[in-house]
């Protein structure tokens, strides 16, 4: 597909010229990955490549300097998301070659044909029975490595690269289950050919799943730290990703403001434990306030009054639009307790999903999901999922350049929802030591959360380490600790993730203070501001909001905090 950027009759790029390629991109790229649907196939790797190159180089045709300043913030945008795709790419294929002792040559073999069955390429059943069969002879010499102990996972690498291949294995299992529905009962002659080999092969699927799994599972010790496993991508990760995200410091440098932000934090923290009667002692004031938890029953209630609490204080003093169907039509959920063990606190956006123990759940296991979830540390919980956070985020991505959600990023997804605890604890919001501590403790926790999952990623702290310094140093539970570090490192999150709430939120107060306390906006008027023009890494935002002028190929320079 050939896009072309829309002209005026003088040949200068109209307003909204490089929006345009950004909504065909998305689409696209949205095209690409469902039709090439198995996600480590090499032909669907290539093809994204080659589409990222060819977008590149036709927004080189761009005639950047007769863009409007909306047009050149999203071009900037734009160039770097392709960039960073193609080197994503790379990494992937690299990556994907530590998958291979475990899935090839049979995942080849499947894939193509189910690619060829996408593409209703002809194919006869002969053929196809040909090729099942031969991987179900590979899957068979697979299984029997895996059982007699031949293949093993002797090290943190080869146990992450075969629990991705488990991961392989499941995708493989639904997709041919597809593609046999597809032939079944409409072309008698191929499923004459295959019913038979093609029951095989799910069959020794099935089979090696299985025992990849029951191996992966004796070498780890289930619900312990053992058992954490994450791909620590070392510190020339983190650059690469820090340059993406256009943040211009060092990952030692964010651990020292980290450092610094924790300090402030248990200062706060001794100064309200004082107030309880706790003297310098504020891990035993955080042991009182764990235990102002609501009976079984209550949570979803205490989710309702905390909610309204929060809306009616942003609303009470004016600090950011709040539309009426944002403030009136969000869902409430229970977590599953298999969920809590990744995720142990409340959830956000279009919905709140509410961690609270079941009559499933042993006792400890009862008491310590209550404890983390107690009223004091709620009240910050439900501001940062619902509104101002996340919820009024969503509602106003969904309805204000929408498109920009291609360059999403936790520095400005997390770090809006948590920004707010830092304004409103600015305000008073916290008005008690209880209320006080239940906001300190998330904040520490973020503080945290950048130390640990840098220093995980540059090899210099294992996951029980991580466990080990969130119950020291914020006053976890152990359970909880143990759910926010096999959350952080299971692959569902990039390796900046969890450092984007403090981060990001540090990012918008410092914009915040020179746009509205130094500058001539209004808080409200900022906020909304912030809310419309989408996502975006703040150092982004912060120039188009200032009328900045970058140009192609842009790289941070933003010192948004003094060390």
């Amino acid at each position: 597909m050939t896009i072309r950027v829309p002209n005026t009759s003088h040949g200068f790029p109209t307003a909204g010229a490089v929006r345009a390629i950004i909504e065909c991109v998305t689409a696209d790229v949205s095209d690409i990955e469902q039709f090439y649907n198995i996600n480590f196939s090499k032909t669907r790797t290539q093809r994204l490549k080659d589409y990222f190159r060819n977008k590149l180089a036709e927004l080189k045709t761009v005639e950047f300097l007769f863009l409007s300043l909306e047009d050149r913030t999203d071009y900037i945008l734009l160039e770097k998301y392709l960039h960073r795709q193609l080197e994503g790419l790379a990494s992937f294929e690299t990556s994907h070659e530590e998958l291979e002792p475990f899935i090839e040559p049979f995942a080849s073999k499947l894939v193509d044909l189910i690619e060829r069955r996408q593409k209703v390429a002809p194919t006869t059943g002969r053929y196809a029975a040909d090729e099942l069969s031969s991987a179900s002879e590979d899957i068979g010499r697979k299984l029997h490595a895996i059982t007699s102990g031949e293949l093993r996972f002797q090290n943190i690498e080869n146990r992450f690269a075969a629990y991705r291949a488990v991961g392989c294995l499941e995708e493989l299992i639904g997709a041919l289950g597809e593609y046999m529905t597809f032939y079944k009962g409409y072309d008698p002659d191929f499923t004459w050919w295959t019913s038979a080999p093609f029951k095989e092969v799910i069959d020794k699927l099935n089979s090696l799943q299985a025992g990849m799994t029951a191996t992966l599972d004796e070498a780890s010790t289930f619900g312990s730290a053992d058992d954490i496993v994450g791909h620590p991508v070392g510190r020339s990760g983190l650059l690469s990703a820090l340059d993406a995200q256009f943040v211009a410091y060092s990952p030692e440098e964010l651990i020292e403001i980290a450092d610094k932000e924790y300090a402030w934090c248990e200062n706060e923290m001794i100064k309200a434990s004082k107030a309880l009667g706790y003297g310098q002692d504020w891990k035993a004031a955080l042991e009182h306030v764990k235990n102002l938890y609501v009976e079984p029953g209550q949570q979803t209630r205490l989710v309702h009054e905390l909610s309204e609490e929060a809306v009616a204080y942003v609303k009470h003093h004016d600090m950011v639009t709040v539309p009426t169907i944002a403030e009136e039509c969000w869902r409430t959920f229970m977590m599953t307790p298999e969920r809590q063990k990744v995720n142990p606190f409340f959830l956000g956006g279009e919905s709140l999903i509410v961690s609270y123990p079941t009559d499933t759940m042993s006792h400890a296991d009862k008491l310590m999901s209550m404890r983390g979830n107690n009223r004091p540390m709620s009240r910050s919980t439900v501001f940062h999922e619902l509104i101002p956070g996340h919820h009024l985020q969503m509602h106003m991505i969904a309805r204000y350049r929408s498109y920009r959600s291609l360059f999403t990023t936790p520095f400005w997804i997390e770090g809006w929802a948590f920004y707010w605890e830092f304004v409103l604890w600015d305000r008073g919001f916290a008005s008690t030591p209880e209320e006080k501590i239940g906001m300190l403790f998330w904040r520490m926790h973020r503080c945290a959360r950048i130390i640990f999952s840098l220093k995980f990623h540059m090899n210099q702290m294992t996951p029980q380490e991580c466990i080990d310094y969130l119950v020291d140093k914020v006053g976890h539970e152990r359970a909880t600790a143990e759910g926010e570090v096999r959350r952080s490192f299971n692959g569902d999150y990039s390796p900046l993730y969890q450092a984007g709430y403090m981060l990001g939120a540090l990012q918008i107060y410092a914009l915040r203070k020179e746009m509205v306390e130094n500058g001539d906006l209004s808080e409200k008027a900022f906020h909304d501001r912030v809310l419309k023009e989408g996502e975006m890494p703040i150092e982004i935002l912060r120039a188009l909001m200032q009328e900045k002028r970058l140009q192609p190929g842009h790289k941070a320079a933003w010192r948004f905090y003094d060390l």
